[in-house]
């Protein structure tokens, strides 16, 4: 059991995120993460959105149809994650170059669940190529994740990394911080554009979402991207396309309805 001064301060995170706006989701996320990393001494986390494309093609596929559509590294290093490490993780998923630790996040898919490395993988595992490329060479000694269904096809996965093995403690402590907030999982699957969206988001067409769910106009948002106001508004009319919406109303309804 957590202690009760353990469960004020998750308490106190849940209402700081949730004074964030909807156009300040990666702020929030950053919070969210940065606290709890404090919270059970972890060096960084990760956040990775997991969609399934096409469960009917999945026979065979030991992912079950599952690819992961983005990851965002709180704190970067050696590369821009998109280029480093972890893009690489990611390549290597979804062509389906199976590692053993690839199939954690398969054991318990559709349900909110943990799986980390020192818990749940063999011993043997720590002397191979892929713990040392991905952990090891960085001084990470134990991962833990956290999954979060937000519905059939879709999940939220918040990963800790740190240079000591995570107690069971901890690991409650993660669990039941990100267990009572389902709408923010659904939020950050949103801004990243996984949950809904026909096409990956490119970085800058989530800087403008982000500034269009705070109802600024599309001259201000220019502005503020150091954009003109025509290459704005492509961006716009791409985000309408690729959210299946015709206007700004109905892309803002997005956060406000229920789950997809």
């Amino acid at each position: 059991m957590l202690e009760q001064s353990e469960l004020e301060d998750i308490h106190r995170l849940w209402d700081e995120i949730t004074d964030f706006d909807a156009g300040q989701t990666d702020a929030a996320a950053r919070r969210l993460q940065e606290r709890l990393c404090r919270m059970v001494g972890a060096w960084n986390s990760t956040w990775g959105g997991a969609i399934r494309f096409d469960p009917g093609s999945a026979v065979g596929d030991p992912l079950q149809g599952w690819r992961v559509a983005v990851t965002r590294l709180l704190h970067p290093f050696e590369a821009p994650v998109e280029d480093g490490p972890f893009k690489e993780l990611q390549e290597r998923w979804n062509r389906r170059d199976m590692d053993p630790s690839f199939l954690l996040p398969m054991r318990g898919v559709g349900t909110f669940r943990t799986y980390g490395h020192r818990r749940d993988m063999p011993a043997d595992w720590f002397d191979g190529p892929v713990y040392q490329a991905f952990c090891g060479r960085y001084g990470t000694v134990d991962s833990v994740w956290v999954g979060f269904p937000i519905n059939g096809d879709a999940e939220s996965h918040f990963g800790f990394y740190a240079r000591h093995v995570f107690t069971e403690r901890e690991i409650a402590l993660l669990a039941y911080a990100l267990r009572g907030i389902k709408w923010f999982h659904r939020q950050v699957m949103l801004t990243s554009g996984p949950l809904v969206a026909r096409a990956p988001l490119t970085p800058t067409e989530r800087k403008v979402l982000g500034l269009l769910l705070t109802k600024a106009p599309e001259k201000r948002i220019a502005e503020q991207l150091g954009l003109a106001v025509s290459t704005t508004h492509q961006h716009v009319v791409a985000l309408f396309r690729k959210f299946g919406v015709r206007s700004r109303a109905e892309l803002m309804s997005l956060w406000l309805s229920g789950p997809c």
